[in-house]
């Protein structure tokens, strides 16, 4: 070993730093599959608007048929809620079309009449407006269940029996039922506005003030854009934003946009709903009713492209010469909303906590007060520090193949990479000042 180390010094040259960096993540990775906390991911980082590492490691199954590569396609989950319709709200806010202090009333006509007509879409979109966290609404098809979680007649363990309430799922499609779920489950074509939109309006309310991670509100912003901008929801994503920005891969429903199955990693293996391994189709039951189209989950994405949209945003709105948002409508979005009441949350964007706590912070220690981003429930993670211009992407499916498998939380592994990145950041930026300071 000691005769071979100098040889593979001569051949391919000294390690760099960025070599030491590559691997030690790729340790943290390969430790985490060891482990069971999902069969592959990948990291992707870019500084200075450059890429820095990107490194994958394991496989899309524990088949170990498909090794992890670097344009695979990740369903994201939740990062949807930062990378779809809310664009367009920041882009609506920075032309001065949107008040985000507007009650919701105005601008859904989905809320008119309801109890939360009145309650501004600030306070929604930073997570402290009284809403309930999610409504499980698949299992409302279920016959002989009540119709909504907080009736007492509910069973929240039921799993599917196949017996399902008139006019929300059958076998076999017919022009009523036209949305595939499965080969064998077909939803009917009026079941967002009849049982979705109906579950939000009805939905509890408590009072506002305490943070809870609510995406009711995100059910209805694709019909929200496509009310306002008179065009169809998946085609303004593209020409606004993804087309221009050479994100080609990052969009929803995959195999209808002619990306491979192959490419993309599947997640769960349902064994209480669709029954089937989810491959190519939405993880998210909710989004999965919408036809695969919601701005609460649904989209997929390479982690490049993926990188293109938030190195976007981290600029300020600009990518390559091209402004897409306002500066001004990104530092809204990405500021602390309601720090006086101890709630860490921008607007749709998550960030650090107000003080860190190494047993709860999904982020960094050193990830700076103006760092934003999002995680996603099938294993993803997105954070983008403009401070030091330092982006960081995590996609895996550690879902797969079950919601169970909790290892990436328990391991800490999101937040030990980047910790990682940070102290490669800082120490390279201070020996860069050494050797200035020398010249």
């Amino acid at each position: 070993m000691r005769l071979l180390l100098p040889l593979l010094v001569l051949l391919l040259g000294p390690l760099t730093a960025q070599d030491t960096l590559e691997d030690s993540i790729r340790s943290v990775l390969e430790k985490g599959i060891a482990a069971g906390a999902f069969p592959g991911a990948q990291v992707l980082v870019w500084h200075h608007g450059q890429p820095l590492v990107h490194v994958t490691a394991g496989y899309h199954t524990y088949d170990k048929e498909r090794a992890t590569r670097p344009d695979d396609v990740y369903d994201l989950a939740s990062v949807t809620k930062t990378s779809t319709a809310l664009l367009v709200l920041m882009q609506q806010y920075g032309e001065h079309r949107l008040d985000l202090d507007a009650p919701l009333g105005l601008l859904f006509e989905e809320l008119k009449g309801t109890d939360k007509q009145e309650i501004p879409l600030r306070s929604v979109l930073a997570h402290r407006a009284g809403l309930l966290p999610w409504v499980p609404y698949w299992q409302s098809t279920l016959r002989g269940n009540a119709r909504y979680p907080w009736r007492k007649s509910w069973d929240a363990t039921r799993t599917n029996d196949y017996r399902f309430r008139p006019r929300t799922i059958r076998r076999d499609s017919s022009r009523r039922f036209p949305i595939r779920l499965t080969d064998d489950l077909w939803l009917h074509h009026n079941y967002r506005e009849k049982d979705i939109y109906r579950a939000i309006r009805k939905s509890p309310l408590k009072p506002p003030g305490d943070y809870v991670y609510s995406g009711l509100l995100f059910y209805l912003l694709p019909q929200y854009v496509e009310r306002t901008t008179g065009q169809d929801y998946r085609s303004y994503l593209r020409e606004n934003f993804y087309d221009p920005l050479g994100a080609d891969e990052l969009g929803y429903r995959p195999l209808d946009r002619g990306i491979p199955l192959d490419r993309i990693v599947p997640t769960e293996v349902d064994t209480f709903f669709r029954m089937d391994t989810l491959h190519g189709v939405v993880h998210d039951e909710g989004a999965a009713l919408m036809n695969g189209v919601s701005a609460n989950a649904g989209l997929f994405s390479t982690a490049e492209d993926l990188a293109k949209l938030y190195q976007m945003l981290m600029n300020g709105g600009t990518y390559q010469g091209r402004r897409y948002l306002t500066e001004e409508a990104v530092q809204e979005f990405t500021r602390y909303q309601y720090p006086e009441e101890g709630s860490h949350r921008g607007l749709g964007f998550d960030k650090p906590l107000l003080q860190y706590d190494a047993a709860t912070s999904s982020v960094a220690k050193d990830a700076s007060p103006a760092s934003f981003g999002h995680s996603g429930y099938t294993g993803t993670f997105v954070w983008a520090d403009p401070e030091y211009d330092l982006l960081y992407i995590f996609l895996s499916n550690r879902v797969h193949p079950s919601r169970n498998r909790r290892g990436i939380y328990e391991l800490s592994i999101r937040p030990r990479i980047h910790e990682m990145i940070y102290s490669f950041i800082k120490r390279n930026d201070s020996e860069d000042e050494a050797r200035r300071m020398r010249r």
